[in-house]
């Protein structure tokens, strides 16, 4: 029998990515974010989280790709990790998807760029891919 997998999913542009349903604390569209100077572009800034300080990572700039239109506020993702909390910016959440194991694939090798390094593969949904997040190295990658 085929192991079934469960992931959050969340839109950055027009991408699908997933991650495990477990490692989600909370979504929320109204974080407050103090700017943190001299941080990198894709530190956001950071979140209070009753009364817990959560580094804000801004997935599109991770991803390289162009700002947020005027108006479109993000949707925060707020994690659990082994070091605590932290918390991704994404434009827009998903379903929860239920995948089975064999309809995953590593990355093909001809696949360059900030993407490679933060992606794990990808499942194989009925009409599209969902790219399964590197969460280590996406909350590592602005540091």
């Amino acid at each position: 029998m085929d192991e079934k997998h469960h992931f959050s999913s969340f839109f950055v542009d027009n991408f699908l990515f997933g991650i495990s349903v477990e490692k989600v604390q909370e979504v929320t569209s109204s974080a407050e974010m103090t700017p943190v100077p001299l941080a990198p572009a894709k530190v956001r800034g950071l979140i209070n989280l009753r009364g817990q300080i959560v580094t804000a990572i801004d997935l599109r700039s991770c991803l390289g790709l162009s700002e947020r239109a005027i108006g479109q506020t993000p949707i925060t993702v707020i994690l659990h990790t082994d070091d605590g909390y932290a918390s991704l910016l994404v434009d827009r959440i998903g379903e929860i998807v239920e995948v089975d194991e064999n309809d995953f694939e590593l990355p093909p090798e001809t696949l360059r760029g900030p993407v490679r390094e933060l992606i794990k593969g990808a499942y194989k949904l009925e009409n599209k891919l969902m790219h399964v997040l590197d969460l280590e190295r996406a909350l590592h990658v602005a540091s």
